[in-house]
């Protein structure tokens, strides 16, 4: 009977520990989505269609639902309270068959996907500079700067955006003020959508780890 009681309480212990980890991991999701929101306005912001579409806000979402599950988890284990703990269950199941439903429907929708992501995200240029708009300014002007691109297909995107042979300034060769009104032969020509999907499928084995990892935590 002692046995049973002491293999009980370690599989309490590493339960409660299990939940707790998953509420701190959420805890710091959510405070790295906070501090986003605080210091850096709607930071990578770059759909038109989407506004809330931003990091700060996915992070503070997924960080508080998280949250909220490792919560259920650690009084369920606590009180061991079975209605809580099959709660716990049934929310990490349901977010490991969403996981896994999305990466389906991605990798069968890739096509459409790609040309609905493009034609949004150039819609989205127009907001570029105007008011209102810092958080997708600032996005885009990090990432053409930092991927050495311009414009979502070619630098030409910026054409319709300021009606006349002009880029923005992180899209220089070497920055400078104004220099978006220099020559294009001074400009970078890569298209920032290839570019960043590159980098992407580049990373992709780390991505695929980690979220390996989280699946199986959650099974």
């Amino acid at each position: 009977i002692q046995i049973n009681i002491w293999g009980c309480l370690d599989i309490i212990t590493d339960f409660l520990c299990f939940s707790l980890f998953y509420q701190l991991g959420g805890c710091g999701i959510l405070g790295v989505g906070i501090w986003l929101a605080v210091t850096q306005g709607n930071f990578a912001t770059l759909s038109s269609s989407f506004p809330s579409l931003s990091a700060a806000n996915l992070l503070i979402v997924t960080g508080t639902f998280v949250m909220i599950i490792g919560f259920v988890g650690c009084i369920g284990a606590i009180k061991e309270n079975k209605c809580l703990l099959l709660s716990f269950f049934i929310m990490l199941l349901i977010i490991f068959l969403l996981e896994l439903t999305v990466v389906i429907l991605f990798f069968v929708y890739t096509d459409k996907i790609d040309k609905y992501a493009q034609r949004d995200l150039k819609k989205g240029l127009h907001l570029y500079g105007t008011d209102g708009n810092i958080g997708l300014t600032n996005a885009w002007s990090i990432i053409q700067t930092d991927f050495r691109c311009c414009g979502v297909s070619n630098y030409t995107d910026w054409f319709e955006v300021y009606n006349t042979t002009r880029v923005p300034d992180s899209c220089c060769l070497e920055f400078s003020e104004n220099c978006g009104l220099h020559s294009p032969g001074t400009w970078w020509k890569a298209p920032c959508y290839e570019t960043v999907k590159i980098w992407l499928q580049e990373n992709l084995l780390a991505v695929g780890i980690f979220g390996l990892c989280t699946a199986m935590v959650q099974v």
